[in-house]
């Protein structure tokens, strides 16, 4: 199983999407400060997360995500924080 994943910083309210098999850790290293495009904007919370039975499926999910649609349809329906 793989997992696409939004977090978002708490910092400046930006949302970064990835992927992974255990999604639940790879948030954690985002909070230790391993990810060094995530670094800056510690503290991160997830907002958003799926289940897909491929990692294929799950890089196609991630890229739809990390498009502009997807980024809207992430702050529009998950965002922490009111649109601005």
């Amino acid at each position: 199983m793989y997992y696409v994943y939004a977090i978002q910083s708490l910092v400046d309210y930006r949302i970064y999407v990835g992927l992974s098999n255990d999604y639940n850790r790879r948030i954690h290293e985002h909070n230790l400060g391993y990810t060094k495009s995530t670094k800056p904007y510690i503290p991160w919370v997830l907002i958003y997360q799926e289940q897909c039975e491929t990692r294929v499926s799950a890089r196609v999910r991630e890229k739809y995500l990390k498009s502009g649609c997807g980024k809207e349809f992430l702050k529009t329906k998950y965002s922490r924080v009111a649109q601005r």
